[in-house]
């Protein structure tokens, strides 16, 4: 089950083809919520960073101590050099330790939120309702799941720990500077709107070079994406070519604004290296004047351009990290525009509770009006549908007439405008939805199979149900032949989308599926539209298999598969047009005879395209 999400922001909705802005406030709001749990883990991240950028920064002041209090001075005390120099080789283990021990813990800490971040997510797009993913690409979502995820990562992993460690390191520095030389350390400070003003110059000059890069990267990927599905019409119209041009046109662009963005980082990068060597050149002269002035010691000065060094370091890093943070803020609004939406779907306060096997399966749809919004007409309006108890109902219609969108609101994945669907004589709206999709079973034109074992694809990797009931299950709609033909039996590891098997065998296995969850209704999508003559056959005896004892509707493309139904239901423009049997309908010589001729030409050519 869904874990329930606390929601104390509402944040943004994730919109399809609107780039969205950072809001930094609402997206930091966000990630606290997910950082309060390693709150003593980040705590001793601080500690170990305060040390360690200690044990850095101490080590230059050590030197100045041996410069001014025994090289200056001509003192040879061997045994207070080594002291110090064992001091400074402890300090640089040390920083090495806490340094490691820093990223650590906050690698562990980050991994563990983007996981639970994932984790959430998935669980939360389960529960959406149809209509939500009817709006937003599955690019998208999955975008969000793995891209968005993953920037965020690298926000916890890489951009915190820079602004962590650098930002104290600057603020260490400059009470370092001020400590040895107050003069020095004004002039420095000086320099700091100078470094401002720079750093935010380059950081829109970065950030565009880096959108640019992204972009054209994104259009060169949907290309190359768009080409390969389409390779078998690319070669058979002689289009590679052609297409082999655009494809170095995308490539340049994409280059050139690579090679841009390359250029900017370098920029960037001499600049702060120039204007670090010129602030060094800046103090040693006026340093070295004090110096021999003797106003001011030679190991300070030192110590002086060391810390300098260091201080340019940490604005760099800081800077370079801009573009990350930006991507983490609007990757972090992104995510919480998706957990935030809620499903249109919901169970009620009080749900009714229902047997499952003592459902007699009597459905009925009273008066219902439905459409899918949007400012589109309504597919059914005041629509009256009554099927008994262990009925096989066939349904039949051109494409539009709303065969599928009466089984989407059986099966409940969308909620009717007015009127009600009842399963015995049960508003399924007052039932779990859990416990409808265990009454209603669901098998569609293109059957999904998971990467995995045929035995878990079956039992949909339920282990609560047994070997034995899946091999029973095959063996009554008959695929336990197919699956006994294959090396690994039924342990043989299927492909993605089970694209290695025909489109007959991978019905079957979705028709034993139905046996294994055992529903007392039984939707058939067009589950015979793809199939050839002779496959359709033994769909046609896994069908009677499948069917025999439950409520069965069956949406149909070849009329073969519903002459035997109790009765068949012709649907246009969302309203029942004809009702009747096989045999009533065609004495009507009415839409349905006009469907059953238009089939039968269909089937002579089928036939002939097989005997050829």
């Amino acid at each position: 089950m869904q874990q329930t999400i606390k929601q104390g922001h509402n944040g943004p909705q994730s919109e399809p083809g609107r780039k969205p802005k950072p809001q930094y406030q609402s997206a930091f709001n966000i990630l606290g919520a997910y950082t309060r749990p390693h709150r003593l883990t980040f705590a001793m991240v601080m500690v170990c960073t305060v040390i360690a950028i200690a044990c850095e920064l101490f080590q230059p002041y050590l030197v100045k101590i041996v410069i001014d209090d025994n090289l200056m001075v001509g003192k040879n005390d061997f045994g207070s050099l080594l002291i110090i120099c064992a001091v400074y080789f402890g300090l640089t283990i040390a920083e090495l330790l806490f340094s490691y021990l820093q990223n650590n813990l906050l690698q562990f800490a980050g991994q563990s939120i983007v996981a639970k971040i994932r984790k959430q997510l998935f669980r939360h797009i389960t529960k959406l309702s149809m209509s939500y993913f009817d709006k937003m690409p599955s690019g998208s979502l999955i975008t969000h799941i793995s891209s968005d995820t993953e920037v965020v990562n690298q926000f916890l992993g890489q951009v915190l720990l820079t602004l962590l460690r650098d930002g104290l390191t600057l603020i260490f520095i400059l009470v370092l500077m001020f400590q040895l030389d107050t003069t020095l350390g004004a002039y420095c400070l000086i320099l700091l709107p100078v470094i401002a003003c720079i750093s935010i110059a380059f950081r829109s000059f970065i950030r565009n070079t880096y959108q640019m890069a992204r972009t054209r990267l994104s259009a060169l990927v949907a290309f190359v994406a768009e080409n390969l599905s389409g390779m078998n019409l690319i070669q058979a119209f002689q289009q590679q070519r052609s297409q082999g041009k655009l494809f170095e046109e995308k490539n340049d662009a994409y280059f050139k604004a690579n090679v841009r963005e390359i250029r900017s980082m370098v920029m960037f990068n001499r600049t702060f290296d120039l204007l670090s060597n010129l602030t060094i050149a800046f103090v040693t002269w006026i340093g070295g004047k004090a110096v021999l002035g003797e106003t001011l010691e030679f190991g300070v000065l030192y110590a002086f351009i060391t810390y300098i060094r260091q201080f340019f370091q940490p604005i760099n890093a800081i800077t370079q990290q801009w573009n990350t943070l930006q991507s983490a803020t609007v990757a972090m609004n992104r995510i919480w525009g998706v957990l935030d939406h809620k499903p249109d779907i919901v169970d009620p306060a009080q749900p009714l509770a229902i047997d499952r096997d003592k459902v007699e399966g009597r459905v009925d749809f009273n008066r219902i009006t439905f459409g899918y919004g949007n400012g589109s007409a309504p597919i059914f309006q005041g629509l009256d549908l009554h099927i008994g108890p262990g009925e096989m109902i066939g349904v039949v219609g051109t494409t539009g007439a709303g065969k599928s969108s009466l089984m989407s609101l059986l099966c409940r994945f969308y909620d009717v405008q007015e009127g009600n669907v009842q399963i015995d004589r049960k508003d399924i709206r007052d039932l779990p939805q859990a416990e409808l999709h265990r009454i209603v079973g669901l098998v569609q034109q293109e059957p999904f199979l998971f990467s995995g074992s045929i035995i878990d694809n079956v039992r949909m990797f339920d282990e609560s149900i047994s070997r034995e009931a899946v091999i029973e299950a095959c063996r009554l709609v008959g695929a336990d032949v197919l699956v006994q033909r294959m090396q690994d039996g039924y342990d043989t590891k299927l492909s993605e989308r089970g694209s290695g098997l025909s489109a007959g065998e991978r019905q079957l296995l979705s028709f034993a599926r139905i046996i294994v969850f055992r529903p007392r209704i039984l939707i058939l999508d067009e589950a015979t539209a793809n199939l050839d003559s002779q496959t359709e056959q033994l769909i046609q005896e896994a069908l009677r298999v499948v069917s025999e004892g439950r409520t069965t509707i069956v949406i149909a493309h070849r009329l073969s598969t519903i002459m035997q139904a109790d009765r068949i239901l012709v649907l246009r423009h969302g309203a029942i047009v004809e009702e009747g049997t096989h045999e009533e309908l065609l004495l009507e010589k009415g839409y349905y005879e006009e469907l059953y001729r238009h089939s039968q030409g269909e089937a002579h050519k089928e036939q002939e395209k097989q005997l050829i």
